[in-house]
């Protein structure tokens, strides 16, 4: 299998990314602003999700929800997937989508094993891949037929606990103001605690240490930018990175692919 080879392919449906990998990375715990859904396509890996220690393999659908943390490790040499990450909006207030009629904001397993939805995927993952003339309205019916085959797989896992409203207070410190110096000692003071106690408690409820927190929010931001089509020196400035180089560094750390070939795909 070849090893670190990634693509980021151009897509047809607006607020839509698609990527295909193909690696022995292992990715360091990082989050998401989009919902994931992939399909495995060689080799498995284990991850750590926001839903607990879970193992993938060819054939299987992957899962990610908007700021899940996570990360992936090949088990074996290697392993290869597609992948299409969406903004949440799309399938905001979709509440017909749950069987008991309440709106549902997460994806409940992060691996499922179903040929139907498999195939499903691979549909989608063609029509807004492929090189043949758009059809918005087809690729947002796959689009949604597909998130409502995925969010109706039955859960029988409990759900994450709340996070405790002291740490709250220091996430919205950081989630506030990205770009702005931040200390344990003002993460303390916003949340109450000692700053062993904010750091332990923020590290157990996001599974982030504050720092890694921070920098995760940043690299959003840079995402965003690129897409945006901002260069990528400028990009970094404004994210709050010390220079181009240490945004990439961290960007391929969390992503496995680089910043440049991210702003090919919207060139």
């Amino acid at each position: 299998m070849a090893k670190n080879q990634f693509r980021m392919l151009r897509s047809a449906l607006s607020g839509v990314e698609a990527v295909e990998a193909e690696t022995h990375h292992s990715f360091a715990r990082h989050t998401h602003e989009q919902f994931g859904i992939g399909l495995m396509s060689a080799g498995a890996q284990s991850s750590l999700s926001g839903r607990g220690m879970v193992e993938a393999e060819a054939g299987d659908i992957i899962t990610v929800n908007p700021n899940e943390v996570h990360d992936g490790a090949p088990i074996g040499e290697g392993r290869s997937w597609r992948i299409l990450y969406f903004d949440p909006t799309i399938v905001t207030g979709l509440s017909e989508i749950s069987e008991s009629g309440a709106a549902r904001s997460e994806i409940p397993h992060p691996v499922i094993r179903n040929a139907a939805i498999a195939a499903r995927f691979e549909t989608l993952f063609g029509a807004v891949t492929g090189d043949g003339a758009a059809d918005e309205l087809l690729h947002q019916e796959l689009l949604l037929q597909l998130v409502a085959d995925v969010m109706r797989e039955r859960c029988d896992t409990e759900e994450r606990p709340l996070v405790p409203a002291s740490i709250r207070a220091a996430r919205d410190l950081i989630d506030d103001d990205p770009l702005a110096a931040v200390s344990l000692a003002d993460l303390s003071r916003e949340s109450g605690l000692s700053r062993f106690q904010v750091l332990r408690g923020f590290t157990k409820a996001t599974g982030l240490t504050p720092h890694a927190y921070l920098v995760q929010a940043r690299i959003h931001i840079a995402r965003r930018l690129i897409a945006q089509g901002m260069p990528l020196a400028e990009a970094a400035f404004a994210s709050g990175f010390a220079d181009q180089s240490h945004m990439t560094r961290v960007f391929v750390r969390k992503y496995g692919l680089s910043p440049r070939l991210y702003a090919g795909a919207f060139l």
